[in-house]
């Protein structure tokens, strides 16, 4: 439109230099948002028999999937319960650096966790690309162990939710270590963008599949039901998450669960 293009000539020489790449900026944003809404719609007229290219839009939706704002606020929600816990806890909570218990065996991530872990290699490849790299090849080598058993499409990542897979998945790689799990120090070389499930195993928490509290098994020791009970991590009571999983699932296109590997390895 040559008359908005005019008037946002103008704009930029009256608000200077600064506002002209802000506003370059937004619209290489809004470019970028778009190109993923036409791929995703790309995407849904695909027939099954074109699948590799379907998988590479895949990649290409999740990889440009942006980690909302407000994942920042769910986060400090859930750190906050979480010292809470910990604190009433005292000595019961054995939970250590170094300390690698739940970083043995897989477990679902959802796309919020997947966005989140993606920031952090991405921030990771500008200021330490050989640690990035690290990363990558130990989550490739771990789908050539777990691959040909996954419960769930090997050429997306994205798990089964049908009954069988469920219960499948209950028996999958339950001794396979974590691709961000340093080999050498222990250590969780991803720790500050780590899913929710990292971020609140240990103390008790409360499942919906499954009736009381849910505790680490080198925990607690010596508590009893009572004084387990007066330490219970509320890690999102207003259920932020789910609004955040809805969104990033809406932008990119993608919907379901995958699991760490798949997600680090490209």
């Amino acid at each position: 439109n040559p008359v908005a293009n005019t008037a946002v000539l103008i704009l930029c020489k009256l608000l200077g230099t600064q506002m002209c790449l802000q506003l370059e900026r937004l619209s290489a944003e809004v470019s970028t948002i778009q190109e993923c809404r036409k791929t995703q719609l790309q995407v849904k007229s695909i027939s099954a028999t074109d699948r590799p290219t379907l998988d590479l839009r895949y990649h290409f939706l999740v990889s440009h999937t942006v980690l909302p704002k407000v994942d920042g606020k769910l986060v400090q929600i859930v750190d906050k319960a979480l010292a809470e816990s910990a604190r009433k806890s005292g000595e019961w909570l054995v939970c250590r650096k170094g300390c690698t218990q739940c970083c043995i065996g897989v477990f679902p991530i959802n796309q919020l966790d997947v966005a989140r872990l993606r920031q952090g290699m991405a921030k990771m490849d500008a200021t330490e690309a050989t640690r990035a790299s690290a990363i990558r090849e130990r989550a490739r080598r771990s789908l050539e162990r777990i691959g040909h058993d996954f419960p769930g499409d090997t050429r997306t990542g994205v798990l089964d939710e049908d009954e069988d897979a469920q219960e499948s998945f209950m028996e999958y790689a339950n001794d396979e270590p974590c691709p961000a799990l340093s080999p050498t120090t222990g250590e969780c070389e991803l720790y500050a963008y780590r899913p929710m499930t990292c971020r609140v195993f240990g103390p008790p928490v409360r499942s919906e599949s499954e009736e009381g509290l849910g505790v680490c098994e080198l925990c607690y020791h010596g508590a009893t039901d009572e004084e387990i009970a007066a330490c219970e991590l509320r890690p999102d009571p207003d259920d932020l998450e789910s609004s955040l999983v809805e969104q990033v699932e809406r932008r990119s296109g993608v919907r379901g669960n995958t699991i760490i590997a798949f997600c680090l390895a490209e």
